[in-house]
């Protein structure tokens, strides 16, 4: 009886037989991509270190023995362990940018990264920008894409996790932003010095139900990311609470809290916050000015 490393050969064999497994099985798709094809291109390309992109000339290249158990193994782990596909490559992409991610840190997501592309644009206005915050960072990926985007900008990365920071700060070595961007280890703002043009936060949202039955991917990801109280809000309240006294005049804050936005809406009736759509997907995320953040707050 032969098994797949003997049967199968080229990149081309791999592919199909990973979209084929992965098809049969019931692994969920949150963590990067949303069906079979895509989630095995990036398992089979990126085990092998090629582009995603690009990559038709390597299809039909055969593959060592070591390749092939690599991506079977990968393969089994993503089925039967439903680990995430970050989690098996030690990468994963936001904004385009490659990031080191491990069970430290989420798996980035968020659909921030298409409001950073457009230069927080049109609610920053013609604000300049060189300080900017990312507030409980994980893996520092939207803090970095930020400063990618702002070149002249400085940038803190703040998580209480000792461990994330760690993660964050491989990330800013990677994309070799050490002149810029730091690390600053704090319980929301409770070591956070000064004022900032931008505060951007996608902290733990998720709800006591949510959390309990997410799909078994989730579980592999750091609950400290996750988990924030009953409603999901125990964090946003304390960004809501603080933020002013962190932003500078006509500075910006965006928070994301996915699907306990309902929650939120309701918790501040006439907070005068703006909840934002995107293009390519994804909600749940408000922003708010400096400027209508005090004026609220003043009234309360």
């Amino acid at each position: 009886m032969t098994s797949p490393i003997d049967d199968l050969l080229t990149i081309r064999d791999y592919l199909r037989y990973a979209a084929s497994q992965f098809a049969a099985s019931e692994i969920f798709f949150g963590h990067g991509t949303d069906n079979v094809w895509d989630e095995a291109v990036h398992l089979v390309m990126r085990s092998l270190h090629l582009p995603l992109e690009n990559n038709t000339q390597f299809l039909d290249a055969r593959l060592t023995r070591d390749e092939r158990v690599l991506i079977l193994e990968r393969v089994g782990r993503r089925i039967n362990e439903r680990v995430p596909l970050a989690y098996l490559l030690g990468e994963a992409w936001f904004m385009g940018m490659p990031f080191h991610i491990d069970e430290r840190v989420l798996v980035p997501r968020s659909p921030i990264g298409e409001l950073i592309e457009n230069g927080f644009q049109p609610w920053l206005g013609d604000k300049p920008v060189e300080r900017i915050l990312d507030l409980c960072t994980g893996s520092g990926c939207i803090g970095i894409g930020a400063a990618s985007v702002f070149e002249d900008a400085r940038v803190d990365l703040s998580d209480i996790s000792p461990e994330a920071l760690a993660v964050a700060e491989s990330n800013i070595e990677l994309h070799e932003l050490r002149d810029r961007v730091r690390t600053v280890q704090s319980d929301v703002f409770e070591n956070i010095i000064g004022r900032y043009d931008i505060i951007v936060s996608n902290p733990p949202y998720v709800d006591a139900e949510d959390l309990s039955d997410m799909p078994r991917e989730f579980h592999h990801e750091p609950a400290l990311g996750l988990a924030a109280g009953n409603d999901g809000l125990d964090i946003a309240h304390r960004i809501i609470a603080g933020a002013a006294e962190h932003l500078s005049p006509k500075g910006l804050l965006v928070v994301e809290v996915g699907n306990s936005w309902v929650a939120l809406d309701e918790a501040y009736p006439d907070l005068p916050m703006t909840w934002l759509e995107f293009s390519n997907g994804g909600d749940g995320v408000f922003a708010i000015s400096e400027q209508d953040l005090r004026q609220w707050q003043s009234r309360h």
